[in-house]
Protein backbone atom coordinates (compact mmCIF):
# COMPACT_ATOMS: atom_id res chain seq x y z
CA UNK A 1 0.00 0.00 0.00
CA UNK A 2 1.44 3.29 -0.73
CA UNK A 3 0.79 5.90 1.51
CA UNK A 4 0.30 10.10 1.25
CA UNK A 5 3.09 11.36 2.30
CA UNK A 6 1.62 13.80 5.10
CA UNK A 7 0.13 10.19 6.41
CA UNK A 8 3.99 8.78 6.38
CA UNK A 9 5.19 11.92 8.18
CA UNK A 10 2.80 11.51 10.95
CA UNK A 11 3.13 7.23 11.67
CA UNK A 12 6.83 8.71 11.51
CA UNK A 13 6.44 11.25 14.39
CA UNK A 14 3.95 9.21 16.44
CA UNK A 15 6.99 6.36 16.43
CA UNK A 16 9.31 8.71 17.33
CA UNK A 17 7.15 9.61 20.05
CA UNK A 18 6.95 6.23 21.24
CA UNK A 19 10.77 5.61 21.03
CA UNK A 20 11.87 4.14 24.46
CA UNK A 21 8.27 3.85 25.36
CA UNK A 22 8.91 0.35 27.03
CA UNK A 23 12.59 1.22 28.32
CA UNK A 24 11.31 1.46 32.13
CA UNK A 25 11.91 -2.12 32.54
CA UNK A 26 14.24 -4.45 30.71
CA UNK A 27 13.20 -6.58 27.56
CA UNK A 28 14.57 -9.74 28.91
CA UNK A 29 15.85 -10.84 32.77
CA UNK A 30 17.77 -14.10 31.36
CA UNK A 31 14.38 -15.95 31.22
CA UNK A 32 13.20 -15.17 28.02
CA UNK A 33 11.79 -11.96 26.89
CA UNK A 34 9.00 -9.78 29.24
CA UNK A 35 6.06 -8.88 27.21
CA UNK A 36 5.32 -5.48 25.72
CA UNK A 37 1.62 -4.33 26.09
CA UNK A 38 -0.27 -0.92 25.09
CA UNK A 39 -3.14 -0.53 26.63
CA UNK A 40 -5.81 1.76 25.70
CA UNK A 41 -7.04 3.77 28.51
CA UNK A 42 -5.21 4.06 31.35
CA UNK A 43 -6.32 3.50 35.20
CA UNK A 44 -9.36 5.76 36.35
CA UNK A 45 -9.30 4.65 40.03
CA UNK A 46 -5.46 3.35 41.29
CA UNK A 47 -6.17 0.40 39.58
CA UNK A 48 -9.01 -0.33 42.42
CA UNK A 49 -10.63 -3.74 41.71
CA UNK A 50 -13.91 -2.47 42.64
CA UNK A 51 -14.39 -0.16 39.41
CA UNK A 52 -13.71 -0.89 35.69
CA UNK A 53 -10.36 -0.79 36.38
CA UNK A 54 -10.46 -4.47 37.13
CA UNK A 55 -10.52 -5.36 34.04
CA UNK A 56 -7.08 -4.65 33.59
CA UNK A 57 -5.75 -6.37 36.44
CA UNK A 58 -7.63 -9.89 34.92
CA UNK A 59 -6.28 -8.87 31.49
CA UNK A 60 -2.62 -8.97 33.13
CA UNK A 61 -3.62 -12.50 35.10
CA UNK A 62 -2.79 -10.47 38.31
CA UNK A 63 -6.05 -10.77 40.42
CA UNK A 64 -8.41 -13.83 40.29
CA UNK A 65 -12.47 -14.49 41.39
CA UNK A 66 -13.93 -17.10 42.87
CA UNK A 67 -15.45 -18.34 39.38
CA UNK A 68 -14.44 -17.92 35.42
CA UNK A 69 -16.78 -18.22 32.94
CA UNK A 70 -16.41 -20.88 29.78
CA UNK A 71 -16.99 -19.59 25.90
CA UNK A 72 -20.39 -20.24 26.60
CA UNK A 73 -20.92 -18.21 29.79
CA UNK A 74 -21.38 -21.17 31.95
CA UNK A 75 -19.54 -21.26 35.80
CA UNK A 76 -16.37 -22.88 35.96
CA UNK A 77 -13.89 -23.27 39.03
CA UNK A 78 -11.36 -21.29 39.61
CA UNK A 79 -10.57 -19.66 43.34
CA UNK A 80 -13.22 -21.95 43.93
CA UNK A 81 -13.55 -25.91 43.42
CA UNK A 82 -17.18 -26.42 43.50
CA UNK A 83 -20.51 -24.64 44.77
CA UNK A 84 -24.06 -25.45 45.21
CA UNK A 85 -26.79 -23.79 45.90
CA UNK A 86 -29.67 -23.71 49.08
CA UNK A 87 -32.67 -21.13 49.00
CA UNK A 88 -31.22 -17.99 48.84
CA UNK A 89 -28.05 -19.47 49.50
CA UNK A 90 -24.79 -20.66 47.33
CA UNK A 91 -22.09 -22.43 49.16
CA UNK A 92 -18.80 -22.40 47.68
CA UNK A 93 -15.52 -24.94 48.41
CA UNK A 94 -12.56 -22.52 48.48
CA UNK A 95 -9.27 -24.11 46.35
CA UNK A 96 -6.49 -25.24 49.11
CA UNK A 97 -2.84 -24.75 48.39
CA UNK A 98 -3.60 -20.79 47.01
CA UNK A 99 -0.87 -18.38 48.59
CA UNK A 100 -1.38 -14.20 47.74
CA UNK A 101 1.64 -12.56 46.23
CA UNK A 102 2.40 -11.03 49.57
CA UNK A 103 2.81 -14.84 50.81
CA UNK A 104 -0.60 -15.11 53.01
CA UNK A 105 -2.60 -17.92 52.63
CA UNK A 106 -6.60 -18.00 50.75
CA UNK A 107 -8.96 -18.84 53.21
CA UNK A 108 -12.62 -18.31 53.85
CA UNK A 109 -11.96 -15.23 55.95
CA UNK A 110 -9.64 -13.47 52.81
CA UNK A 111 -12.66 -14.23 50.60
CA UNK A 112 -15.23 -12.74 52.83
CA UNK A 113 -13.27 -9.77 53.36
CA UNK A 114 -12.89 -9.01 49.41
CA UNK A 115 -16.53 -9.91 49.00
CA UNK A 116 -17.69 -7.83 51.86
CA UNK A 117 -15.91 -4.52 50.87
CA UNK A 118 -17.46 -4.97 47.78
CA UNK A 119 -20.89 -5.41 48.54
CA UNK A 120 -20.34 -2.44 50.67
CA UNK A 121 -18.68 -0.02 48.53
CA UNK A 122 -20.23 3.00 47.66
CA UNK A 123 -20.74 3.20 45.22
CA UNK A 124 -21.18 -0.61 44.15
CA UNK A 125 -19.40 -2.65 41.77
CA UNK A 126 -21.79 -2.76 38.70
CA UNK A 127 -22.11 -6.41 39.13
CA UNK A 128 -24.08 -6.22 42.35
CA UNK A 129 -26.43 -2.95 41.14
CA UNK A 130 -29.32 -3.90 42.79
CA UNK A 131 -28.25 -7.16 44.58
CA UNK A 132 -28.22 -7.58 48.11
CA UNK A 133 -24.97 -9.69 49.19
CA UNK A 134 -23.95 -11.09 51.68
CA UNK A 135 -20.43 -13.69 52.51
CA UNK A 136 -20.02 -15.69 55.50
CA UNK A 137 -17.03 -18.32 56.14
CA UNK A 138 -17.15 -21.48 58.18
CA UNK A 139 -13.89 -23.67 57.63
CA UNK A 140 -12.80 -24.17 53.79
CA UNK A 141 -16.61 -22.50 52.61
CA UNK A 142 -17.93 -19.80 52.09
CA UNK A 143 -21.80 -18.76 52.06
CA UNK A 144 -23.03 -15.94 49.36
CA UNK A 145 -26.59 -15.17 50.59
CA UNK A 146 -28.66 -12.51 48.43
CA UNK A 147 -32.27 -10.97 49.86
CA UNK A 148 -33.73 -12.63 46.63
CA UNK A 149 -32.90 -16.46 44.81
CA UNK A 150 -30.46 -15.38 42.42
CA UNK A 151 -29.38 -18.10 39.85
CA UNK A 152 -26.58 -16.13 38.67
CA UNK A 153 -24.68 -16.14 42.01
CA UNK A 154 -22.06 -17.84 40.82
CA UNK A 155 -22.07 -16.24 36.89
CA UNK A 156 -21.54 -12.85 38.88
CA UNK A 157 -18.68 -14.02 41.17
CA UNK A 158 -16.88 -14.12 37.77
CA UNK A 159 -16.68 -10.41 37.92
CA UNK A 160 -13.19 -9.20 37.52
CA UNK A 161 -14.59 -6.62 40.23
CA UNK A 162 -15.56 -9.40 42.88
CA UNK A 163 -11.38 -10.14 42.31
CA UNK A 164 -9.70 -11.45 45.80
CA UNK A 165 -7.08 -9.98 47.13
CA UNK A 166 -4.76 -9.87 50.13
CA UNK A 167 -5.55 -8.09 53.45
CA UNK A 168 -2.92 -5.89 52.43
CA UNK A 169 -4.95 -4.75 49.81
CA UNK A 170 -7.55 -3.17 51.93
CA UNK A 171 -5.57 -0.96 54.68
CA UNK A 172 -6.68 2.25 53.42
CA UNK A 173 -9.89 3.59 52.24
CA UNK A 174 -8.83 2.61 48.66
CA UNK A 175 -7.80 -1.18 47.57
CA UNK A 176 -4.40 -1.26 45.99
CA UNK A 177 -3.88 -4.45 44.60
CA UNK A 178 -0.37 -4.59 44.13
CA UNK A 179 1.69 -6.98 45.35
CA UNK A 180 -2.33 -8.46 46.92
CA UNK A 181 -3.33 -10.94 43.60
CA UNK A 182 -3.14 -14.87 43.35
CA UNK A 183 -2.37 -15.11 39.72
CA UNK A 184 0.20 -16.52 37.58
CA UNK A 185 1.96 -12.18 37.84
CA UNK A 186 2.27 -10.38 40.05
CA UNK A 187 1.81 -6.41 40.22
CA UNK A 188 4.94 -4.87 41.38
CA UNK A 189 5.16 -1.26 40.10
CA UNK A 190 2.11 1.33 38.82
CA UNK A 191 3.04 4.42 37.52
CA UNK A 192 -0.16 6.68 37.76
CA UNK A 193 -1.40 6.73 34.32
CA UNK A 194 1.69 6.00 32.51
CA UNK A 195 2.91 2.34 33.13
CA UNK A 196 2.37 -0.94 35.28
CA UNK A 197 4.98 -3.83 35.55
CA UNK A 198 4.77 -7.65 36.57
CA UNK A 199 6.55 -10.28 37.10
CA UNK A 200 5.75 -14.03 37.14
CA UNK A 201 5.01 -15.67 40.53
CA UNK A 202 6.94 -18.21 41.38
CA UNK A 203 4.23 -19.57 44.07
CA UNK A 204 1.74 -19.75 41.30
CA UNK A 205 -1.22 -22.69 42.60
CA UNK A 206 -1.73 -23.28 38.77
CA UNK A 207 0.17 -23.73 35.27
CA UNK A 208 3.35 -21.38 36.27
CA UNK A 209 3.44 -17.94 33.60
CA UNK A 210 5.81 -18.62 30.67
CA UNK A 211 6.92 -15.22 29.93
CA UNK A 212 9.52 -13.77 33.26
CA UNK A 213 6.99 -10.43 33.54
CA UNK A 214 4.69 -7.93 31.41
CA UNK A 215 5.33 -4.25 31.00
CA UNK A 216 2.36 -2.01 30.59
CA UNK A 217 2.22 1.10 29.17
CA UNK A 218 -0.84 3.67 28.68
CA UNK A 219 -1.29 4.89 24.93
CA UNK A 220 -5.27 6.27 24.47
CA UNK A 221 -4.21 7.83 21.08
CA UNK A 222 -5.29 5.28 18.88
CA UNK A 223 -2.54 5.81 16.04
CA UNK A 224 0.25 5.78 18.56
CA UNK A 225 -0.74 2.31 19.20
CA UNK A 226 -1.28 1.57 15.90
CA UNK A 227 2.33 2.80 15.71
CA UNK A 228 3.86 0.98 18.48
CA UNK A 229 2.96 -2.36 16.60
CA UNK A 230 4.28 -1.59 13.53
CA UNK A 231 7.54 -0.51 14.69
CA UNK A 232 7.86 -3.13 17.22
CA UNK A 233 7.74 -0.79 20.55
CA UNK A 234 4.97 -3.32 22.00
CA UNK A 235 4.59 -7.06 21.35
CA UNK A 236 0.62 -6.72 22.00
CA UNK A 237 -1.74 -3.70 21.57
CA UNK A 238 -4.96 -3.11 22.45
CA UNK A 239 -7.85 -2.35 20.36
CA UNK A 240 -6.63 -0.81 16.96
CA UNK A 241 -8.82 1.52 15.39
CA UNK A 242 -10.34 0.10 12.62
CA UNK A 243 -8.89 3.64 10.49
CA UNK A 244 -5.11 2.20 11.62
CA UNK A 245 -6.01 -1.44 11.14
CA UNK A 246 -5.40 -1.55 7.15
CA UNK A 247 -2.04 0.15 7.89
CA UNK A 248 -0.64 -3.01 9.79
CA UNK A 249 0.70 -5.90 8.55
CA UNK A 250 -2.42 -8.43 8.52
CA UNK A 251 -0.71 -11.32 10.04
CA UNK A 252 -0.26 -9.07 13.41
CA UNK A 253 -4.08 -8.09 13.62
CA UNK A 254 -6.50 -10.55 14.86
CA UNK A 255 -10.18 -9.50 14.95
CA UNK A 256 -12.49 -10.63 18.03
CA UNK A 257 -15.95 -10.46 17.98
CA UNK A 258 -17.31 -8.51 20.94
CA UNK A 259 -20.87 -9.04 23.00
CA UNK A 260 -21.93 -5.87 21.52
CA UNK A 261 -24.66 -4.54 19.05
CA UNK A 262 -24.89 -1.36 16.92
CA UNK A 263 -28.82 -1.18 17.19
CA UNK A 264 -31.92 1.20 15.76
CA UNK A 265 -34.14 1.78 18.81
CA UNK A 266 -37.55 3.00 17.26
CA UNK A 267 -40.21 4.80 19.70
CA UNK A 268 -43.07 2.31 20.25
CA UNK A 269 -45.05 4.48 21.81
CA UNK A 270 -45.36 7.96 20.23
CA UNK A 271 -44.55 9.21 16.27
CA UNK A 272 -44.83 7.10 13.42
CA UNK A 273 -43.52 4.11 14.90
CA UNK A 274 -46.20 3.48 17.32
CA UNK A 275 -47.74 1.52 13.62
CA UNK A 276 -46.16 -1.59 13.31
CA UNK A 277 -46.45 -1.44 10.25
CA UNK A 278 -44.48 1.73 9.56
CA UNK A 279 -41.72 0.28 12.19
CA UNK A 280 -41.60 -2.60 9.40
CA UNK A 281 -40.76 -0.31 6.52
CA UNK A 282 -37.84 1.09 8.23
CA UNK A 283 -36.83 -2.38 8.75
CA UNK A 284 -37.00 -3.76 5.73
CA UNK A 285 -35.09 -0.18 4.42
CA UNK A 286 -32.09 -0.60 6.33
CA UNK A 287 -29.36 -2.48 4.47
CA UNK A 288 -26.79 -3.53 7.17
CA UNK A 289 -23.93 -4.55 4.82
CA UNK A 290 -23.64 -1.62 2.98
CA UNK A 291 -22.85 -0.03 6.52
CA UNK A 292 -20.50 -2.71 7.69
CA UNK A 293 -18.57 -2.27 4.38
CA UNK A 294 -18.53 1.48 4.43
CA UNK A 295 -18.75 2.32 8.01
CA UNK A 296 -16.45 -0.37 9.59
CA UNK A 297 -14.52 -1.33 6.50
CA UNK A 298 -15.45 -4.66 6.75
CA UNK A 299 -14.52 -5.14 10.31
CA UNK A 300 -17.86 -5.88 11.41
CA UNK A 301 -20.70 -8.52 11.22
CA UNK A 302 -23.93 -7.88 9.90
CA UNK A 303 -26.53 -8.84 12.60
CA UNK A 304 -28.54 -11.36 12.36
CA UNK A 305 -30.21 -11.00 16.18
CA UNK A 306 -29.97 -8.68 18.98
CA UNK A 307 -26.94 -11.59 20.09
CA UNK A 308 -23.95 -11.86 17.72
CA UNK A 309 -21.43 -14.48 16.90
CA UNK A 310 -19.20 -13.29 20.54
CA UNK A 311 -22.01 -15.68 21.88
CA UNK A 312 -21.71 -18.72 19.68
CA UNK A 313 -24.76 -20.54 20.75
CA UNK A 314 -26.89 -17.95 20.01
CA UNK A 315 -27.47 -18.57 16.00
CA UNK A 316 -27.73 -22.14 16.86
CA UNK A 317 -30.67 -21.64 18.73
CA UNK A 318 -32.46 -19.41 16.93
CA UNK A 319 -35.70 -19.96 14.57
CA UNK A 320 -37.66 -17.06 11.92
CA UNK A 321 -39.37 -14.76 13.80
CA UNK A 322 -42.68 -13.40 12.47
CA UNK A 323 -42.96 -9.87 11.87
CA UNK A 324 -45.81 -7.68 11.41
CA UNK A 325 -46.01 -6.64 7.34
CA UNK A 326 -44.84 -2.91 5.96
CA UNK A 327 -47.50 -0.39 4.30
CA UNK A 328 -45.87 2.15 2.29
CA UNK A 329 -44.64 5.60 3.91
CA UNK A 330 -45.41 8.69 2.60
CA UNK A 331 -43.16 11.42 3.92
CA UNK A 332 -43.13 10.28 7.58
CA UNK A 333 -41.15 12.95 9.65
CA UNK A 334 -38.69 11.43 12.07
CA UNK A 335 -35.96 12.66 14.47
CA UNK A 336 -33.07 10.07 14.19
CA UNK A 337 -30.61 10.68 17.28
CA UNK A 338 -26.83 9.35 17.90
CA UNK A 339 -24.01 10.12 20.00
CA UNK A 340 -20.44 11.13 19.20
CA UNK A 341 -18.33 9.37 22.26
CA UNK A 342 -18.42 6.17 19.54
CA UNK A 343 -16.68 7.41 16.48
CA UNK A 344 -18.77 5.59 14.03
CA UNK A 345 -22.00 6.34 15.14
CA UNK A 346 -22.42 9.42 13.59
CA UNK A 347 -21.49 7.68 10.37
CA UNK A 348 -24.03 5.27 11.03
CA UNK A 349 -26.92 7.75 11.08
CA UNK A 350 -25.92 9.48 8.43
CA UNK A 351 -26.10 6.27 6.40
CA UNK A 352 -29.47 5.09 7.89
CA UNK A 353 -30.63 9.01 6.98
CA UNK A 354 -30.17 8.13 3.35
CA UNK A 355 -31.99 4.67 3.22
CA UNK A 356 -34.70 5.51 5.65
CA UNK A 357 -34.78 8.64 2.85
CA UNK A 358 -35.30 6.39 -0.22
CA UNK A 359 -37.95 4.09 1.88
CA UNK A 360 -40.43 7.90 1.43
CA UNK A 361 -39.28 8.99 5.36
CA UNK A 362 -38.31 12.18 5.91
CA UNK A 363 -35.40 12.29 8.63
CA UNK A 364 -33.75 15.11 10.70
CA UNK A 365 -30.74 14.00 12.71
CA UNK A 366 -29.83 14.93 16.16
CA UNK A 367 -26.29 14.11 17.03
CA UNK A 368 -25.06 15.18 20.50
CA UNK A 369 -22.09 14.02 22.91
CA UNK A 370 -23.51 10.67 25.01
CA UNK A 371 -23.85 12.92 28.35
CA UNK A 372 -25.95 15.38 26.56
CA UNK A 373 -28.47 13.26 24.67
CA UNK A 374 -29.30 10.24 26.98
CA UNK A 375 -32.08 11.76 28.97
CA UNK A 376 -34.08 12.60 25.99
CA UNK A 377 -33.18 8.85 24.50
CA UNK A 378 -34.69 7.50 27.98
CA UNK A 379 -37.70 9.78 27.85
CA UNK A 380 -38.84 8.99 24.03
CA UNK A 381 -37.71 12.22 22.53
CA UNK A 382 -36.42 10.77 19.01
CA UNK A 383 -38.30 8.40 16.77
CA UNK A 384 -35.30 6.03 16.60
CA UNK A 385 -31.95 6.12 17.70
CA UNK A 386 -28.80 4.47 17.13
CA UNK A 387 -26.95 2.61 20.21
CA UNK A 388 -24.10 0.74 20.31
CA UNK A 389 -25.07 -2.02 23.20
CA UNK A 390 -23.11 -4.38 25.05
CA UNK A 391 -25.50 -7.20 25.11
CA UNK A 392 -23.80 -9.23 27.89
CA UNK A 393 -22.93 -7.41 30.86
CA UNK A 394 -20.33 -8.76 33.62
CA UNK A 395 -22.57 -11.79 34.44
CA UNK A 396 -21.78 -13.39 31.12
CA UNK A 397 -25.65 -13.51 30.58
CA UNK A 398 -27.84 -11.60 27.95
CA UNK A 399 -31.02 -11.28 30.02
CA UNK A 400 -30.17 -8.49 32.20
CA UNK A 401 -29.67 -6.44 28.91
CA UNK A 402 -32.97 -7.65 27.49
CA UNK A 403 -34.72 -7.05 30.34
CA UNK A 404 -33.01 -3.64 30.81
CA UNK A 405 -34.16 -2.27 26.94
CA UNK A 406 -37.29 -4.27 26.60
CA UNK A 407 -39.25 -4.53 29.56
CA UNK A 408 -42.26 -2.59 30.04
CA UNK A 409 -40.53 -1.49 33.39
CA UNK A 410 -36.55 -1.38 31.89
CA UNK A 411 -34.30 1.03 32.85
CA UNK A 412 -33.41 1.45 29.53
CA UNK A 413 -36.27 1.40 27.45
CA UNK A 414 -35.38 3.50 24.76
CA UNK A 415 -37.79 2.42 22.30
CA UNK A 416 -40.74 2.35 25.14
CA UNK A 417 -41.88 -0.42 24.69
CA UNK A 418 -44.70 -1.98 26.42
CA UNK A 419 -45.84 -5.50 25.26
CA UNK A 420 -47.13 -8.19 27.42
CA UNK A 421 -45.61 -11.36 25.52
CA UNK A 422 -42.11 -9.78 25.34
CA UNK A 423 -42.67 -8.95 29.17
CA UNK A 424 -43.89 -12.39 30.16
CA UNK A 425 -40.49 -14.06 27.50
CA UNK A 426 -37.85 -11.88 29.55
CA UNK A 427 -39.69 -12.90 33.12
CA UNK A 428 -39.14 -16.48 32.12
CA UNK A 429 -35.67 -16.39 31.30
CA UNK A 430 -34.42 -14.12 33.93
CA UNK A 431 -35.84 -16.52 36.38
CA UNK A 432 -34.50 -20.08 34.40
CA UNK A 433 -31.94 -21.70 36.01
CA UNK A 434 -28.35 -21.22 34.05
CA UNK A 435 -27.10 -23.85 31.23
CA UNK A 436 -28.96 -25.28 28.45
CA UNK A 437 -32.82 -24.02 29.54
CA UNK A 438 -31.74 -20.49 30.04
CA UNK A 439 -30.08 -20.23 26.80
CA UNK A 440 -33.25 -21.14 25.40
CA UNK A 441 -35.77 -19.01 27.29
CA UNK A 442 -33.25 -15.95 26.08
CA UNK A 443 -33.33 -16.49 22.38
CA UNK A 444 -37.38 -16.81 22.81
CA UNK A 445 -36.78 -13.65 24.35
CA UNK A 446 -35.05 -12.11 21.90
CA UNK A 447 -37.50 -13.48 19.26
CA UNK A 448 -40.14 -11.76 21.03
CA UNK A 449 -38.60 -8.27 20.86
CA UNK A 450 -37.93 -8.97 17.12
CA UNK A 451 -41.33 -9.78 16.50
CA UNK A 452 -42.01 -6.21 17.51
CA UNK A 453 -39.24 -4.56 15.39
CA UNK A 454 -38.88 -2.28 18.56
CA UNK A 455 -35.34 -2.72 18.00
CA UNK A 456 -33.22 -3.32 14.52
CA UNK A 457 -30.20 -4.63 14.97
CA UNK A 458 -27.86 -3.79 12.04
CA UNK A 459 -24.26 -4.95 13.16
CA UNK A 460 -22.22 -6.64 15.61
CA UNK A 461 -18.86 -4.49 16.25
CA UNK A 462 -15.67 -5.99 16.61
CA UNK A 463 -12.31 -5.86 18.31
CA UNK A 464 -8.89 -5.22 16.54
CA UNK A 465 -6.46 -6.86 18.58
CA UNK A 466 -2.48 -6.51 17.35
CA UNK A 467 0.25 -9.38 18.19
CA UNK A 468 3.64 -8.92 16.97
CA UNK A 469 5.02 -11.94 14.92
CA UNK A 470 6.89 -13.41 17.86
CA UNK A 471 3.90 -13.62 20.26
CA UNK A 472 2.46 -16.61 21.48
CA UNK A 473 -0.80 -17.83 23.33
CA UNK A 474 -2.16 -14.36 23.60
CA UNK A 475 -5.83 -14.03 24.81
CA UNK A 476 -8.94 -13.12 21.95
CA UNK A 477 -11.39 -12.72 24.74
CA UNK A 478 -15.18 -10.67 23.57
CA UNK A 479 -15.61 -10.08 27.13
CA UNK A 480 -12.21 -8.16 27.42
CA UNK A 481 -11.27 -10.38 30.60
CA UNK A 482 -7.89 -12.12 29.31
CA UNK A 483 -5.21 -10.60 27.20
CA UNK A 484 -1.90 -11.87 28.78
CA UNK A 485 -2.31 -15.30 30.41
CA UNK A 486 0.35 -17.75 32.01
CA UNK A 487 0.36 -19.68 28.42
CA UNK A 488 1.50 -16.35 26.82
CA UNK A 489 5.19 -16.00 25.66
CA UNK A 490 7.08 -14.04 23.42
CA UNK A 491 9.58 -16.44 21.20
Amino acid sequence: MRLPARRLLLLAGVSALLTGCFSGSPATDGDGRRIRVAMMQPPRSGLSPLTDDAFKLSRWSTAETLVRLDADGDARPALATKWRQQGRSWIFDIRQGVTFHDGTKLDAEAVVRSLTRAATASPKPRILDGVELTAHGNGHTVTVTTAEQDPLVPQRLSSPQLSILAAKAYRGKTVDPVGAGTGPFELTEVNGTSSASLDRYAGYWGAKAKAPGIDVRFVPDGTARAAALRSGEADIVEAVPVSQAALVDEDLITEVPMPRTNTLYLNTSDGPFADPAVRAAAREAIDAESIVRGVYEGRADAAEGLLGPALPWADDLRTPVKRAKSRAVQGASITLGTFTDRAELPEVAAALQQQLQKAGFRVKLDVREYANIESDALAGAFDAFVLSRATVLDSGDPAAYLYSDFASDGSFNISQLADRSVDAALRKAGATATGDARRAAVIAAEAAVLATDAAVPMLHERVVQGDAAGVVDAAHDPRERELVTAATYVR
